[in-house]
């Protein structure tokens, strides 16, 4: 017999790790049978307690687990997905490490919209004609679960694994790059680290955003003009510490930085 998932205490448990930096057992483990739909209605229970306890306010979404050198890395074989809220957006380039569990940096491309969007039969197109900029990011996952022992209903129960993001100043009109071309280079403490190529990311960013779009929309969820959109790690995810400097620079799109304190 399956159990009975109680999807508000489970967000209120990852809420409170969230909180004391202190990690959970897998959710998997206790519900195997734990469905996607399971998995969201817990992220947003989570999303609910930010927003009321917190304050948070949303500010945009993100696609998660899009490459195949991050699938291979985590063992989790599918996008993830989940939601950006003021407070995960590092301002000043500084990350601060009293509030992560196990952070890991990634390097992406963030969609700025114009316009909304809303899924099903949402296309890369409507993404690029929707979108007034796309920048350089770096987003700082963690895991709120223990050991980053994680499977898709994990991670999408967890906010897509989300800690903070940082975008870098430079704000270019996608229909002026090929962003399935585009190159990404990643510095950690001034030694080249790792490469990457938009097309690892669903075959271009556009592709993994009209995804998201697509997904969300079937949980009636839409993307809003002015939200920002990360579209997936170019990269492996590079585990970080206090004291780690990080740098990402693509060419015709500019550069990020981050500093972890």
């Amino acid at each position: 017999m399956s159990l009975v998932i109680d999807h508000t205490a489970l967000g209120g448990e990852l809420f409170d790790a969230l909180a004391s930096g202190v990690a959970i057992g897998a959710l998997t483990d206790r519900y195997p049978d734990m469905s996607i739909d399971d998995a969201y209605k817990i992220s947003l229970e989570f999303l609910k307690i930010r927003q009321r306890e917190n304050g948070e306010k949303v500010i945009g979404k993100k696609i998660g687990v899009t490459s195949k050198p991050v699938q291979e890395m985590l063992g989790v074989f599918q996008p993830d997905f989940g939601f950006l809220t003021d407070a995960m957006l590092s301002v000043d380039g500084n990350v601060h490490m009293d509030c992560h569990i196990a952070p890991r940096a990634e390097a992406e491309i963030a969609f700025k919209l114009k316009s909304g969007l809303k899924g099903p039969g949402v296309t890369a197109q409507d993404v690029i004609d929707a979108t007034e900029y796309v920048q350089p990011c770096f987003e700082i996952v963690d895991s709120r679960l223990k050991d980053w022992k994680i499977i898709i209903g994990d991670t999408i129960a967890d906010n897509a694994s989300c800690g903070v993001f940082a975008l870098g100043a430079e704000k270019v009109d996608p229909r002026e790059l090929d962003l399935a071309a585009l190159e990404v280079i990643v510095e950690k403490n001034g030694k080249e680290i790792s490469r990457g190529i938009g097309s690892s990311v669903q075959g271009a960013p556009e592709n993994a955003v009209a995804w998201l779009a697509n997904t969300l929309g079937e949980y009636g969820i839409p993307f809003e003009a002015g939200e920002i959109i990360l579209s997936g790690s170019l990269v492996p995810l590079e585990p970080v510490v206090r004291g780690d400097e990080m740098l990402m620079t693509i060419d015709g799109l500019g550069a990020c930085a981050v500093a972890f304190v």
